[in-house]
């Protein structure tokens, strides 16, 4: 299974891809420059926003919405950013992380610690109706979330401490049963970013891994697909047929040595893994 370098374009933190159906178009932003990226019909462009975006996903009625540097804001179809909610205020040092829609078209993101040294992230749902709620809280760094095709099992990553959690979820957005759905340890690298392919199974990016590990429901190993790099951070199905993974990936903090040996660090990368995605509801609100 082969792995392309489609944007060379050296994402300090890559983070975020998301497939938007209606532009058949990969975003995924460089949280620590505040860029915005687009990549279609083969060419890659950065995108004018004021703020520094951490997510963006598609608006059922246009326009997206994200997680920023404090909060949650809308973004117009032309780039213009308008603050949504802040529910942390009491958190100066927090900003939103990853965040992703459910099958249901409510929008989950949590929160971080800018400097990963404390605890105080907490994952939260947007609701259709821009209603805010806090869903768990105690993380280092917040990543994923991701969804099982039904809606029912939602995962959820503390990548500080190398763990991917799973909660049920029913059709009202409400958890339980928070338990350890895969732990991982020295040499493994750190889970992060997340997606859930037509079959169930769970892909899963790892910072400083080199590679993304397929998990099948019952959080067994099935697959390890190396990258040349050595901080791939997220990953999306996407293309016409959802048959095409696309993977971000970060340069933040490595040595010229470093660089030297994975010169396309920070790029965006591609492979065909033989399995498709699922098609990804917008934000409902």
């Amino acid at each position: 299974m082969s792995v392309e370098c489609i944007a060379d374009v050296a994402c300090l933190l890559g983070e975020g891809p998301v497939w938007v159906e209606r532009e058949q178009a990969l975003y995924w932003v460089d949280i620590v420059s505040g860029t915005l990226f687009r990549h279609r019909e083969g060419a890659t462009e950065s995108l004018p926003v004021a703020q520094t975006l951490c997510s963006l996903v598609p608006r059922a009625g246009g326009g997206y919405v994200g997680g920023s540097l404090r909060g949650l804001v809308t973004v117009s179809p032309d780039w213009e950013i308008a603050p949504l909610v802040d529910p942390e205020p009491d958190q100066p040092r927090n900003r939103f992380n990853d965040g992703k829609v459910d099958r249901a078209g409510r929008f989950w993101a949590g929160t971080m610690d800018r400097t990963e040294q404390g605890a105080t992230g907490a994952l939260y749902r947007l609701d259709p109706d821009f209603a805010c709620t806090r869903i768990d809280s105690g993380y280092t760094v917040t990543n994923g979330p991701a969804f099982s095709p039904d809606g029912a099992v939602l995962y959820h990553t503390d990548s500080g401490r190398q763990t991917i959690y799973a909660f049920d979820c029913d059709a009202a957005g409400r958890t339980g049963n928070r338990r350890v759905f895969a732990q991982f340890g020295e040499g493994d690298g750190y889970p992060d970013g997340m997606t859930v392919d037509a079959e169930g199974c769970l892909w899963v990016a790892f910072w400083d891994g080199w590679c993304l590990r397929r998990l099948s429901p019952h959080g067994e190993r099935l697959l390890e697909l190396p990258v040349p790099v050595q901080r791939p951070t997220s990953c999306a199905f996407g293309g016409e047929r959802l048959d095409r993974l696309f993977i971000t990936s970060a340069r933040r903090d490595l040595s010229a040595e470093d660089l030297a040996r994975q010169p396309q660090a920070g790029g965006l990368f591609v492979t065909e893994p033989g399995v498709r995605g699922l098609a990804e509801r917008p934000f409902a609100g």
